[in-house]
């Protein structure tokens, strides 16, 4: 049995926008879905001044903006969330590049090669989701893993030039 109010913080439901969403390599389709389902597994989620949750949440890109669209649990919109993509891009650039090197090292290069390249990802990771967090500030509470998984979900979306 649930505790009352268990949920209030909490995303119940994650979808993203099909036609913002870029393919990827396997290895960052891989990470998205890891990222989608420790989301939905762990969360801490709060819209400031809003109702309390369980939340629904739809990420997209709309008109080069990066829209967080929140439901309640009853499919009921709550609010929508709109924040300028220029902050992210050189971020969201710079982790793919790493990234990319990252997966090109793990097949041919040894092991102090490979950690020193995951620690600059795992930096960059850190960046976007404190840079997530600082952009969401007054219109959403999370804690740092759940930016971290939704900064994961940024990247996995097509931002076009």
């Amino acid at each position: 049995m649930s505790e009352p109010g268990k949920d209030a913080r909490r995303i119940v439901d994650v979808t993203l926008d099909e036609q913002s969403v870029a393919r990827r390599s396997p290895e960052v389709e891989h990470e998205r879905a890891v990222a989608l389902f420790d989301l939905l597994e762990e969360n801490n989620f709060a819209l400031v001044g809003g109702e309390p949750g369980p939340y629904k949440l739809s990420i997209g890109i709309f008109e080069q903006r990066l829209v967080f669209s929140v439901h309640g649990a009853d499919d009921r919109k709550l609010r929508d969330i709109i924040l300028s993509l220029t902050p992210f891009r050189k971020i969201v650039k710079d982790y793919f590049l790493i990234c990319g090197s990252y997966y090109a090292a793990i097949k041919k290069l040894g092991t102090a090669q490979i950690e020193a390249l995951d620690m600059g990802r795992r930096g960059l990771h850190n960046e976007g989701s404190e840079l997530l967090r600082e952009r969401l500030a007054g219109k959403i509470e999370l804690d740092l893993d759940t930016a971290r998984r939704l900064f994961t979900l940024i990247c996995a979306l097509h931002i076009k030039d």
